[in-house]
Protein backbone atom coordinates (compact mmCIF):
# COMPACT_ATOMS: atom_id res chain seq x y z
CA UNK A 1 0.00 0.00 0.00
CA UNK A 2 3.04 2.29 -0.15
CA UNK A 3 1.86 3.66 -3.49
CA UNK A 4 -1.04 5.38 -1.66
CA UNK A 5 1.43 7.84 -0.12
CA UNK A 6 2.49 10.56 -2.58
CA UNK A 7 5.95 11.07 -1.09
CA UNK A 8 7.07 13.29 -3.99
CA UNK A 9 4.23 15.81 -3.55
CA UNK A 10 4.91 17.63 -0.28
CA UNK A 11 5.47 21.01 -1.94
CA UNK A 12 2.25 20.51 -3.90
CA UNK A 13 0.37 19.69 -0.70
CA UNK A 14 1.64 22.82 1.06
CA UNK A 15 0.71 25.06 -1.87
CA UNK A 16 -2.73 23.46 -2.20
CA UNK A 17 -3.65 23.68 1.46
CA UNK A 18 -2.37 27.18 2.08
CA UNK A 19 -3.36 28.58 -1.31
CA UNK A 20 -6.93 27.26 -1.20
CA UNK A 21 -7.28 28.52 2.38
CA UNK A 22 -6.01 31.96 1.33
CA UNK A 23 -8.74 32.19 -1.30
CA UNK A 24 -11.30 31.23 1.33
CA UNK A 25 -10.07 34.14 3.47
CA UNK A 26 -10.70 36.51 0.55
CA UNK A 27 -14.10 34.96 -0.18
CA UNK A 28 -15.27 35.28 3.42
CA UNK A 29 -14.01 38.87 3.71
CA UNK A 30 -15.79 39.73 0.47
CA UNK A 31 -18.96 38.21 1.86
CA UNK A 32 -18.76 40.09 5.17
CA UNK A 33 -18.32 43.39 3.33
CA UNK A 34 -20.93 42.96 0.56
CA UNK A 35 -23.51 40.30 1.41
CA UNK A 36 -25.74 42.35 3.78
CA UNK A 37 -26.27 45.10 1.21
CA UNK A 38 -26.81 42.69 -1.67
CA UNK A 39 -28.72 39.84 -0.04
CA UNK A 40 -29.28 40.71 3.60
CA UNK A 41 -32.42 41.59 5.50
CA UNK A 42 -32.81 44.79 3.46
CA UNK A 43 -30.78 43.64 0.47
CA UNK A 44 -31.63 43.71 -3.22
CA UNK A 45 -32.57 40.00 -3.12
CA UNK A 46 -33.26 39.38 0.58
CA UNK A 47 -32.39 35.91 1.87
CA UNK A 48 -35.40 35.80 4.25
CA UNK A 49 -37.71 36.21 1.26
CA UNK A 50 -35.87 33.43 -0.61
CA UNK A 51 -36.17 31.07 2.36
CA UNK A 52 -39.85 31.89 2.79
CA UNK A 53 -40.69 31.06 -0.83
CA UNK A 54 -38.15 28.35 -1.70
CA UNK A 55 -38.08 26.49 1.60
CA UNK A 56 -36.38 23.10 1.33
CA UNK A 57 -35.55 23.67 -2.32
CA UNK A 58 -32.67 25.85 -1.13
CA UNK A 59 -29.52 23.74 -0.85
CA UNK A 60 -27.81 22.84 2.44
CA UNK A 61 -27.34 26.00 4.50
CA UNK A 62 -27.04 27.05 8.13
CA UNK A 63 -29.54 29.80 7.38
CA UNK A 64 -32.42 27.43 6.61
CA UNK A 65 -34.05 27.99 10.00
CA UNK A 66 -33.00 31.58 10.61
CA UNK A 67 -31.23 34.38 8.79
CA UNK A 68 -29.96 37.68 10.13
CA UNK A 69 -27.20 39.99 8.98
CA UNK A 70 -25.49 39.50 12.34
CA UNK A 71 -25.50 35.71 11.87
CA UNK A 72 -24.19 36.11 8.33
CA UNK A 73 -21.29 38.22 9.55
CA UNK A 74 -20.56 35.70 12.31
CA UNK A 75 -20.41 32.89 9.74
CA UNK A 76 -18.15 34.93 7.44
CA UNK A 77 -15.73 36.04 10.16
CA UNK A 78 -15.58 32.54 11.66
CA UNK A 79 -14.78 31.09 8.25
CA UNK A 80 -12.12 33.73 7.62
CA UNK A 81 -10.48 33.00 10.98
CA UNK A 82 -10.34 29.22 10.40
CA UNK A 83 -9.05 29.73 6.87
CA UNK A 84 -6.35 32.09 8.14
CA UNK A 85 -5.16 29.42 10.59
CA UNK A 86 -4.83 27.03 7.63
CA UNK A 87 -2.84 29.62 5.68
CA UNK A 88 -0.43 29.92 8.61
CA UNK A 89 -0.28 26.13 8.91
CA UNK A 90 -1.53 25.69 12.49
CA UNK A 91 -3.98 22.77 11.92
CA UNK A 92 -1.44 21.05 9.66
CA UNK A 93 0.96 20.73 12.61
CA UNK A 94 -1.37 18.20 14.27
CA UNK A 95 -2.70 14.80 13.20
CA UNK A 96 -4.35 14.61 9.76
CA UNK A 97 -7.91 14.77 11.10
CA UNK A 98 -7.32 18.32 12.41
CA UNK A 99 -6.85 20.07 9.02
CA UNK A 100 -9.59 17.80 7.70
CA UNK A 101 -12.08 19.23 10.20
CA UNK A 102 -10.83 22.77 9.53
CA UNK A 103 -11.33 22.46 5.75
CA UNK A 104 -14.72 20.78 6.14
CA UNK A 105 -15.75 23.62 8.45
CA UNK A 106 -14.91 26.39 5.96
CA UNK A 107 -16.45 24.35 3.14
CA UNK A 108 -19.73 24.00 5.04
CA UNK A 109 -19.74 27.65 6.12
CA UNK A 110 -19.15 28.90 2.59
CA UNK A 111 -21.62 26.37 1.17
CA UNK A 112 -24.24 27.91 3.47
CA UNK A 113 -23.52 31.29 1.93
CA UNK A 114 -23.42 30.19 -1.72
CA UNK A 115 -26.69 28.25 -1.49
CA UNK A 116 -28.57 31.42 -0.52
CA UNK A 117 -26.43 33.78 -2.62
CA UNK A 118 -28.69 33.60 -5.70
CA UNK A 119 -27.43 35.47 -8.77
CA UNK A 120 -24.70 37.29 -6.81
CA UNK A 121 -23.08 33.92 -6.03
CA UNK A 122 -23.92 32.24 -9.32
CA UNK A 123 -20.36 32.23 -10.68
CA UNK A 124 -18.32 29.14 -11.51
CA UNK A 125 -15.50 30.09 -9.16
CA UNK A 126 -17.85 29.74 -6.18
CA UNK A 127 -18.41 26.05 -6.95
CA UNK A 128 -14.72 25.68 -7.78
CA UNK A 129 -13.73 27.01 -4.37
CA UNK A 130 -16.20 24.69 -2.64
CA UNK A 131 -14.97 21.61 -4.50
CA UNK A 132 -11.34 22.53 -3.88
CA UNK A 133 -11.97 23.09 -0.16
CA UNK A 134 -13.74 19.75 0.29
CA UNK A 135 -11.01 17.86 -1.57
CA UNK A 136 -8.25 19.65 0.37
CA UNK A 137 -9.76 18.29 3.59
CA UNK A 138 -8.21 14.91 2.77
CA UNK A 139 -4.65 16.04 2.04
CA UNK A 140 -3.60 15.19 5.58
CA UNK A 141 -1.12 17.00 7.81
CA UNK A 142 2.62 17.35 8.15
CA UNK A 143 2.68 14.00 9.97
CA UNK A 144 1.81 12.05 6.81
CA UNK A 145 2.45 12.13 3.08
CA UNK A 146 -0.48 13.37 0.99
CA UNK A 147 -2.62 10.48 -0.32
CA UNK A 148 -1.95 9.64 -3.95
CA UNK A 149 -5.66 9.27 -4.78
CA UNK A 150 -6.43 12.77 -3.48
CA UNK A 151 -3.57 14.26 -5.51
CA UNK A 152 -4.97 12.52 -8.62
CA UNK A 153 -8.41 13.94 -7.87
CA UNK A 154 -6.90 17.43 -7.78
CA UNK A 155 -5.34 16.79 -11.19
CA UNK A 156 -8.75 15.59 -12.38
CA UNK A 157 -10.20 18.88 -11.10
CA UNK A 158 -7.65 20.91 -13.10
CA UNK A 159 -8.37 18.74 -16.14
CA UNK A 160 -12.12 19.47 -15.93
CA UNK A 161 -11.45 23.14 -15.34
CA UNK A 162 -9.12 23.58 -18.32
CA UNK A 163 -10.49 21.02 -20.79
CA UNK A 164 -14.06 22.04 -20.00
CA UNK A 165 -13.19 25.67 -20.73
CA UNK A 166 -11.51 24.65 -23.97
CA UNK A 167 -14.43 22.55 -25.18
CA UNK A 168 -17.00 25.21 -24.32
CA UNK A 169 -15.06 27.60 -26.54
CA UNK A 170 -14.84 25.16 -29.44
CA UNK A 171 -18.57 24.45 -29.16
CA UNK A 172 -19.38 28.11 -28.63
CA UNK A 173 -18.83 31.24 -30.66
CA UNK A 174 -17.23 31.16 -34.09
CA UNK A 175 -14.67 33.74 -32.91
CA UNK A 176 -12.83 31.00 -30.97
CA UNK A 177 -12.65 28.73 -34.00
CA UNK A 178 -11.51 31.44 -36.44
CA UNK A 179 -9.00 32.79 -33.86
CA UNK A 180 -10.50 36.30 -33.64
CA UNK A 181 -11.87 36.14 -30.07
CA UNK A 182 -9.11 38.28 -28.59
CA UNK A 183 -9.73 41.04 -31.09
CA UNK A 184 -12.53 41.91 -28.67
CA UNK A 185 -12.14 40.11 -25.34
CA UNK A 186 -9.60 42.37 -23.62
CA UNK A 187 -11.90 45.33 -24.28
CA UNK A 188 -15.26 43.69 -23.56
CA UNK A 189 -14.37 41.48 -20.57
CA UNK A 190 -16.48 42.14 -17.46
CA UNK A 191 -13.93 44.19 -15.54
CA UNK A 192 -10.74 45.31 -17.33
CA UNK A 193 -7.62 46.17 -15.36
CA UNK A 194 -4.70 48.57 -16.07
CA UNK A 195 -3.09 46.15 -18.55
CA UNK A 196 -6.25 45.32 -20.50
CA UNK A 197 -6.07 48.31 -22.82
CA UNK A 198 -2.45 47.60 -23.73
CA UNK A 199 -3.31 43.96 -24.37
CA UNK A 200 -6.23 45.04 -26.57
CA UNK A 201 -3.96 47.27 -28.68
CA UNK A 202 -1.52 44.45 -29.49
CA UNK A 203 -1.32 43.58 -33.21
CA UNK A 204 -4.01 41.20 -34.44
CA UNK A 205 -1.51 38.45 -35.39
CA UNK A 206 -0.48 38.33 -31.72
CA UNK A 207 -4.14 38.03 -30.72
CA UNK A 208 -4.49 35.07 -33.05
CA UNK A 209 -1.42 33.46 -31.49
CA UNK A 210 -2.96 34.06 -28.05
CA UNK A 211 -6.05 32.11 -29.09
CA UNK A 212 -3.94 29.31 -30.54
CA UNK A 213 -1.93 29.13 -27.34
CA UNK A 214 -5.14 29.07 -25.33
CA UNK A 215 -6.48 26.15 -27.37
CA UNK A 216 -3.24 24.21 -26.89
CA UNK A 217 -3.14 24.77 -23.13
CA UNK A 218 -6.82 23.98 -22.63
CA UNK A 219 -7.30 21.13 -25.11
CA UNK A 220 -3.93 19.31 -25.17
CA UNK A 221 -1.99 20.17 -22.03
CA UNK A 222 -4.66 18.86 -19.58
CA UNK A 223 -4.00 15.30 -20.77
CA UNK A 224 -0.29 15.74 -20.07
CA UNK A 225 -1.05 16.45 -16.40
CA UNK A 226 -1.60 12.69 -15.97
CA UNK A 227 1.73 11.74 -17.58
CA UNK A 228 4.78 10.61 -15.57
CA UNK A 229 7.18 13.21 -14.20
CA UNK A 230 8.66 15.53 -15.29
CA UNK A 231 6.08 15.82 -18.11
CA UNK A 232 3.27 16.49 -15.63
CA UNK A 233 5.26 19.29 -14.00
CA UNK A 234 5.95 20.89 -17.38
CA UNK A 235 2.22 20.70 -18.19
CA UNK A 236 1.39 22.31 -14.84
CA UNK A 237 3.93 25.07 -15.56
CA UNK A 238 2.18 25.83 -18.86
CA UNK A 239 -1.17 26.11 -17.09
CA UNK A 240 0.37 28.39 -14.46
CA UNK A 241 1.98 30.64 -17.07
CA UNK A 242 -1.23 31.10 -19.06
CA UNK A 243 -3.21 31.76 -15.90
CA UNK A 244 -0.58 34.30 -14.91
CA UNK A 245 -1.23 36.20 -18.15
CA UNK A 246 -4.94 36.24 -17.34
CA UNK A 247 -4.14 37.60 -13.86
CA UNK A 248 -2.09 40.39 -15.47
CA UNK A 249 -4.70 41.33 -18.06
CA UNK A 250 -8.04 41.13 -16.28
CA UNK A 251 -10.14 40.95 -13.09
CA UNK A 252 -11.72 37.51 -12.88
CA UNK A 253 -12.13 37.39 -9.09
CA UNK A 254 -10.11 34.42 -7.78
CA UNK A 255 -10.68 32.13 -10.78
CA UNK A 256 -7.16 32.43 -12.20
CA UNK A 257 -5.50 32.61 -8.80
CA UNK A 258 -7.01 29.37 -7.53
CA UNK A 259 -6.32 27.66 -10.87
CA UNK A 260 -2.63 28.47 -10.39
CA UNK A 261 -2.79 26.94 -6.91
CA UNK A 262 -4.61 23.82 -8.14
CA UNK A 263 -2.12 23.29 -10.97
CA UNK A 264 0.56 22.61 -8.37
CA UNK A 265 -1.11 19.24 -7.78
CA UNK A 266 0.84 17.96 -10.80
CA UNK A 267 4.18 19.43 -9.65
CA UNK A 268 6.67 16.99 -8.08
CA UNK A 269 9.27 17.78 -5.43
CA UNK A 270 12.01 16.16 -7.52
CA UNK A 271 11.21 18.28 -10.58
CA UNK A 272 11.28 21.46 -8.48
CA UNK A 273 14.57 20.36 -6.89
CA UNK A 274 16.06 19.85 -10.36
CA UNK A 275 14.98 23.36 -11.33
CA UNK A 276 15.86 24.98 -7.97
CA UNK A 277 18.54 22.84 -6.24
CA UNK A 278 18.22 24.89 -3.04
CA UNK A 279 14.80 23.26 -2.48
CA UNK A 280 15.31 19.73 -1.04
CA UNK A 281 14.07 16.80 -3.08
CA UNK A 282 12.91 14.84 -0.01
CA UNK A 283 10.42 17.24 1.57
CA UNK A 284 7.75 14.65 2.29
CA UNK A 285 7.14 12.00 4.91
CA UNK A 286 8.21 8.43 4.12
CA UNK A 287 6.09 6.72 6.79
CA UNK A 288 3.00 4.76 5.68
CA UNK A 289 -0.41 6.35 6.11
CA UNK A 290 -2.22 5.44 9.36
CA UNK A 291 -4.94 2.85 8.81
CA UNK A 292 -7.78 5.10 9.98
CA UNK A 293 -6.59 7.87 7.65
CA UNK A 294 -6.29 5.43 4.78
CA UNK A 295 -9.91 4.37 5.28
CA UNK A 296 -11.12 7.99 5.40
CA UNK A 297 -9.23 9.07 2.27
CA UNK A 298 -10.30 6.02 0.28
CA UNK A 299 -13.93 6.65 1.25
CA UNK A 300 -13.61 10.29 0.15
CA UNK A 301 -11.94 9.14 -3.08
CA UNK A 302 -14.78 6.70 -3.80
CA UNK A 303 -17.37 9.43 -3.24
CA UNK A 304 -15.66 11.89 -5.58
CA UNK A 305 -15.08 9.22 -8.23
CA UNK A 306 -18.77 8.30 -8.24
CA UNK A 307 -19.77 11.97 -8.47
CA UNK A 308 -17.38 12.35 -11.42
CA UNK A 309 -19.75 10.46 -13.72
CA UNK A 310 -21.99 13.48 -14.42
CA UNK A 311 -19.27 16.07 -15.20
CA UNK A 312 -17.37 13.49 -17.28
CA UNK A 313 -20.51 12.85 -19.33
CA UNK A 314 -21.01 16.59 -19.64
CA UNK A 315 -17.53 17.02 -21.15
CA UNK A 316 -18.52 14.65 -23.96
CA UNK A 317 -21.97 16.16 -24.51
CA UNK A 318 -22.78 18.31 -27.52
CA UNK A 319 -24.94 20.36 -25.17
CA UNK A 320 -22.15 20.87 -22.68
CA UNK A 321 -23.16 22.81 -19.58
CA UNK A 322 -20.90 25.61 -18.41
CA UNK A 323 -20.30 26.19 -14.68
CA UNK A 324 -22.90 23.66 -13.55
CA UNK A 325 -23.28 21.75 -10.29
CA UNK A 326 -24.86 18.29 -10.37
CA UNK A 327 -25.56 18.13 -6.62
CA UNK A 328 -26.48 20.61 -3.91
CA UNK A 329 -23.11 20.16 -2.19
CA UNK A 330 -21.21 21.66 -5.15
CA UNK A 331 -18.88 18.68 -5.43
CA UNK A 332 -17.28 17.59 -8.74
CA UNK A 333 -18.74 20.32 -10.94
CA UNK A 334 -18.59 21.30 -14.61
CA UNK A 335 -16.55 24.39 -15.45
CA UNK A 336 -15.92 26.71 -18.36
CA UNK A 337 -15.98 30.38 -19.24
CA UNK A 338 -16.58 32.69 -22.19
CA UNK A 339 -18.04 30.20 -24.63
CA UNK A 340 -18.71 33.28 -26.73
CA UNK A 341 -17.17 36.75 -26.66
CA UNK A 342 -19.16 39.97 -26.84
CA UNK A 343 -17.85 42.26 -29.57
CA UNK A 344 -19.08 45.60 -28.25
CA UNK A 345 -18.99 46.89 -24.69
CA UNK A 346 -22.24 48.36 -23.39
CA UNK A 347 -22.35 49.84 -19.91
CA UNK A 348 -25.25 51.01 -17.78
CA UNK A 349 -24.65 54.32 -16.01
CA UNK A 350 -26.85 55.24 -13.05
CA UNK A 351 -27.62 58.92 -12.49
CA UNK A 352 -29.59 60.90 -9.94
CA UNK A 353 -30.84 64.43 -9.48
CA UNK A 354 -32.23 66.48 -6.60
CA UNK A 355 -34.15 68.77 -8.94
CA UNK A 356 -37.93 68.90 -8.65
CA UNK A 357 -38.49 67.82 -12.24
CA UNK A 358 -36.43 65.16 -14.08
CA UNK A 359 -36.00 67.15 -17.29
CA UNK A 360 -33.12 66.82 -19.68
CA UNK A 361 -31.75 70.10 -18.29
CA UNK A 362 -31.79 68.86 -14.68
CA UNK A 363 -28.55 68.50 -12.73
CA UNK A 364 -27.99 64.80 -13.36
CA UNK A 365 -25.03 63.34 -11.46
CA UNK A 366 -23.52 59.91 -12.08
CA UNK A 367 -22.85 57.33 -9.39
CA UNK A 368 -19.27 56.03 -9.62
CA UNK A 369 -18.55 52.31 -9.28
CA UNK A 370 -15.35 50.85 -7.85
CA UNK A 371 -14.46 48.47 -10.65
CA UNK A 372 -16.67 48.79 -13.69
CA UNK A 373 -15.89 51.58 -16.20
CA UNK A 374 -17.57 54.91 -15.53
CA UNK A 375 -15.74 58.16 -16.34
CA UNK A 376 -13.59 57.88 -19.51
CA UNK A 377 -10.49 59.45 -17.95
CA UNK A 378 -10.23 56.92 -15.11
CA UNK A 379 -7.71 54.12 -15.46
CA UNK A 380 -9.21 50.65 -14.82
CA UNK A 381 -8.08 49.30 -11.47
CA UNK A 382 -6.86 45.89 -10.29
CA UNK A 383 -9.20 44.24 -7.78
CA UNK A 384 -8.85 40.48 -8.32
CA UNK A 385 -8.67 38.16 -6.48
CA UNK A 386 -11.19 40.25 -4.52
CA UNK A 387 -14.64 39.96 -6.08
CA UNK A 388 -16.76 43.10 -6.61
CA UNK A 389 -20.12 41.39 -7.01
CA UNK A 390 -22.25 44.44 -7.81
CA UNK A 391 -19.84 45.62 -10.51
CA UNK A 392 -19.82 42.17 -12.13
CA UNK A 393 -23.62 42.01 -12.23
CA UNK A 394 -23.71 45.47 -13.81
CA UNK A 395 -21.75 44.05 -16.76
CA UNK A 396 -24.46 41.44 -17.34
CA UNK A 397 -27.33 43.96 -17.38
CA UNK A 398 -27.05 44.98 -21.07
CA UNK A 399 -26.84 41.28 -22.00
CA UNK A 400 -30.29 40.54 -20.56
CA UNK A 401 -31.32 38.13 -17.85
CA UNK A 402 -32.65 38.62 -14.32
CA UNK A 403 -32.73 42.31 -13.44
CA UNK A 404 -34.93 42.20 -10.29
CA UNK A 405 -31.93 43.11 -8.17
CA UNK A 406 -31.30 46.24 -10.28
CA UNK A 407 -34.77 47.64 -9.58
CA UNK A 408 -34.16 47.13 -5.87
CA UNK A 409 -30.74 48.77 -6.26
CA UNK A 410 -32.34 51.91 -7.72
CA UNK A 411 -34.74 52.04 -4.82
CA UNK A 412 -31.89 51.81 -2.30
CA UNK A 413 -30.16 54.72 -4.06
CA UNK A 414 -33.34 56.79 -3.74
CA UNK A 415 -33.35 55.94 -0.04
CA UNK A 416 -29.64 56.84 0.25
CA UNK A 417 -29.19 53.46 1.96
CA UNK A 418 -25.80 53.55 3.66
CA UNK A 419 -24.91 49.90 3.12
CA UNK A 420 -25.66 50.27 -0.60
CA UNK A 421 -23.67 53.48 -0.92
CA UNK A 422 -20.67 51.73 0.68
CA UNK A 423 -20.61 49.46 -2.37
CA UNK A 424 -20.05 52.51 -4.57
CA UNK A 425 -16.82 54.43 -5.10
CA UNK A 426 -18.53 57.81 -5.05
CA UNK A 427 -21.98 59.03 -4.07
CA UNK A 428 -22.52 62.32 -5.94
CA UNK A 429 -24.98 63.51 -3.27
CA UNK A 430 -22.81 63.01 -0.21
CA UNK A 431 -25.30 60.78 1.58
CA UNK A 432 -28.38 62.88 0.81
CA UNK A 433 -31.37 61.42 -1.01
CA UNK A 434 -31.81 62.19 -4.71
CA UNK A 435 -35.34 62.94 -5.86
CA UNK A 436 -35.01 60.98 -9.09
CA UNK A 437 -32.74 58.29 -10.53
CA UNK A 438 -32.43 56.95 -14.05
CA UNK A 439 -30.22 54.56 -16.02
CA UNK A 440 -28.50 55.27 -19.34
CA UNK A 441 -26.73 52.93 -21.72
CA UNK A 442 -23.36 53.85 -23.24
CA UNK A 443 -21.13 52.20 -25.79
CA UNK A 444 -17.55 52.03 -24.51
CA UNK A 445 -14.32 51.35 -26.37
CA UNK A 446 -10.68 51.77 -25.45
CA UNK A 447 -8.97 54.86 -26.82
CA UNK A 448 -6.36 54.40 -29.53
CA UNK A 449 -2.78 55.40 -28.82
CA UNK A 450 -3.32 58.70 -30.60
CA UNK A 451 -6.54 59.46 -28.70
CA UNK A 452 -4.81 58.64 -25.42
CA UNK A 453 -1.95 61.04 -26.16
CA UNK A 454 -4.34 63.86 -27.08
CA UNK A 455 -6.95 63.51 -24.32
CA UNK A 456 -5.40 61.31 -21.64
CA UNK A 457 -8.61 59.27 -21.61
CA UNK A 458 -8.72 55.49 -21.32
CA UNK A 459 -12.18 55.14 -22.82
CA UNK A 460 -14.38 56.71 -25.45
CA UNK A 461 -18.04 56.42 -24.55
CA UNK A 462 -21.04 57.15 -26.75
CA UNK A 463 -24.59 57.64 -25.39
CA UNK A 464 -27.03 55.06 -26.73
CA UNK A 465 -30.38 55.45 -24.95
CA UNK A 466 -32.21 55.74 -21.66
CA UNK A 467 -32.91 52.23 -20.34
CA UNK A 468 -34.73 53.23 -17.13
CA UNK A 469 -36.70 56.46 -17.32
CA UNK A 470 -36.56 58.73 -14.26
CA UNK A 471 -38.19 57.19 -11.21
CA UNK A 472 -38.73 58.49 -7.69
CA UNK A 473 -39.24 56.73 -4.39
CA UNK A 474 -43.02 57.12 -4.56
CA UNK A 475 -43.06 55.06 -7.77
CA UNK A 476 -41.88 52.01 -5.83
CA UNK A 477 -44.58 52.30 -3.24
Amino acid sequence: MEWLAATDSELARQVLQRGIAAVYVIAFLSTAAQFPALLGEKGFLPVPRLLAFAGKRVGPTLFRWRYSDALLRAVAWTGAAIALLLVIGVPQAGPPWVPMLAFLAIWLLYLSIVNVGQTFYGFGWESLLLEAGFTAAFLGSNETAPPTTIMILFVWLVFRLEFGAGMIKMRGGEEWRNLTALYYHHETQPMPNPVSRYAHLLPKPIHRLEVLGNHFVQLVVPFLLFFPQPIATVAAALVILTQGWLVLSGNFAWLNWITIVLAFAAVSDSAVHWLVPAIPADLGQEDPLPLYWLVITLAATALLVVLSFWPARNLLSRRQLMNASFNRWHLVNAYGAFGSVTRRRYEIAVEGTRDELPSADADWREYKFKGKPTEPERMPRQFAPYHLRLDWLMWFLPLGGDDRWFIAFLRRLLEADRSTLRLMREDPFGGERPRWVRARMYLYRFTTREEKRESGDWWVRTPIRIVVRPVRLEDFR
